[in-house]
């Protein structure tokens, strides 16, 4: 069940962990060894599968997917795959570095524009399945109706529930029940449990937008949301973001942001809002991706003082793909790498976005795996940043999958252990559930 933006139509869909009929129509999801990923932008119809050790579980999503952060792109890197012995047969590999792209002339290739990213499932206002949740509804309503509540059931109805299936089923119960789903589980329930059935409820967009008016309008700005919610994303998604959140806040996205954040950083959150970065479906073009990377040195290590609009600039426009090439390329001719590099010639905020939307486009598996331990680890977990990681993740089983591997492998620890390990109650049987562990077999 995956929110994220899909390539061009692939192979035949497969089946979502939801026990309510499929919905019809959208991008049937990738194959490969990386399935799409969220919030991240996508590309053009994924390859073979690069590791058939770390592919899409049986019984993936029925729902539409991006296009290929994590399928390799079409073509040869060509700065060549991880080196042998590195995670490849564990879960699979980083994705490659795409390809040089169609011959001139073609559509998305040199002589023509790159086909749009569509929007993300649930990112168009109102967009609902075609299947019938009446189950669901009933389901829930009983869950709630009478005397005490049934928290497991609420948590395994919602927790497999794809982001259309979310509008469908709010529409079942109100038409079923005259009854408003989202008042009668914000009145049956208290704390993290229920932030986190409220965050699914919203559905992708609107938690998107609800996470952002938090992250501002609270005591101090949480930047962690809006790096989660922001960086990284296609243009589509941007856009309807910044759409729906000055319909919902009558403010725009950008004056809010403004006011935030100090004043290059800021700069830098006006290029990511712009909403104008590369097409997942442009060629890398060998010539363009080594100007990058002289123009990025030449920026930090090679001058006094670091020109960080420059870098700002290149890594806010660029696509998954292209930046995946950028970093290949750094390393090769400089020995370093340039998640090293941002670490060494920036701090703050702007360290940590840079960051995030190189890691992001390198290994999207880790970096979920990454952002999901980093809510959990030292003295206390930060509760909202793993509710709003978990209910961002678990829209695409594909995606959940990649992650689950990757936390493994480089945690060494199951992550339905990690979380049982931080959470208590319905909370944790939400948080189980929304990753695939239903609620009979939580603590």
């Amino acid at each position: 069940m995956s929110y994220y933006n899909q390539g061009p139509p692939g192979p035949p869909h497969q089946q979502s962990h939801s026990p309510y009929p499929p919905q019809q129509g959208g991008y049937p999801p990738q194959q490969g060894g990386y399935p799409p990923q969220q919030g991240y932008n996508q590309g053009p119809p994924a390859g073979p599968p690069m590791n058939q050790g770390y592919g899409p579980p049986m019984g993936g999503s029925p729902y539409p997917q991006q296009g290929t952060p994590y399928g390799p792109p079409p073509g040869q890197t060509p700065y060549g795959q991880p080196p042998p012995g590195q995670y490849q047969s564990q879960y699979g590999a980083p994705p490659p570095a795409q390809g040089y792209g169609p011959p001139p002339g073609q559509f998305g290739g040199y002589g023509g524009p790159a086909p749009p990213t569509p929007p993300s499932p649930g990112y168009i206002p109102g967009q609902q399945s075609q299947a019938d949740m009446s189950r669901a509804a009933d389901e829930l309503r009983s869950a709630m109706k009478g005397f005490g509540t049934d928290e497991k059931a609420l948590a395994r109805v919602l927790g497999s529930l794809g982001p259309l299936e979310i509008n469908s089923v709010k529409a079942a119960f109100q038409a079923r029940h005259r009854r408003d789903l989202i008042k009668d589980v914000h009145s049956e329930t208290s704390g993290n449990f229920r932030d986190g059935l409220e965050a699914i409820l919203r559905g992708p967009l609107d938690q998107d937008c609800h996470a952002l008016h938090e992250s501002i309008s609270g005591l101090g700005t949480k930047e962690s949301a809006m790096n989660d919610v922001l960086l990284s994303r296609s243009n589509a998604d941007m856009n309807a973001i910044k759409q729906h959140y000055n319909h919902k806040y009558r403010r725009t996205l950008e004056s809010d942001v403004k006011g935030d954040l100090s004043a290059k950083t800021e700069r830098l959150f006006d290029m990511v809002m712009a909403a104008r970065r590369h097409e997942e479906s442009a060629p890398v073009i060998p010539q363009e991706t080594d100007a990058d990377v002289q123009e990025i040195y030449r920026a930090t290590e090679g001058r006094s003082g670091t020109d960080q609009l420059i870098v700002c600039s290149i890594l806010s426009s660029r696509s998954n793909g292209q930046l995946r090439a950028i970093a290949q390329a750094y390393k090769l001719r400089y020995h370093r790498t340039l998640e090293e590099v941002i670490k060494k010639e920036f701090s703050g905020h702007m360290e940590e976005a840079l960051r995030y939307m190189v890691t992001a486009a390198e290994d999207p598996a880790k970096h979920d795996a990454d952002l999901f331990e980093d809510a959990m680890r030292g003295l206390g977990t930060n509760d909202q940043a793993l509710i709003r990681r978990v209910v961002m993740v678990h829209w695409s089983p594909d995606r959940l999958h990649q992650c689950k591997a990757a936390f493994r492998h480089f945690y060494k620890k199951d992550l339905a252990d990690r979380i049982r390990g931080e959470t208590r109650g319905d909370y944790e049987k939400l948080m189980l559930a929304c990753i695939g562990v239903p609620p009979a077999f939580g603590r």
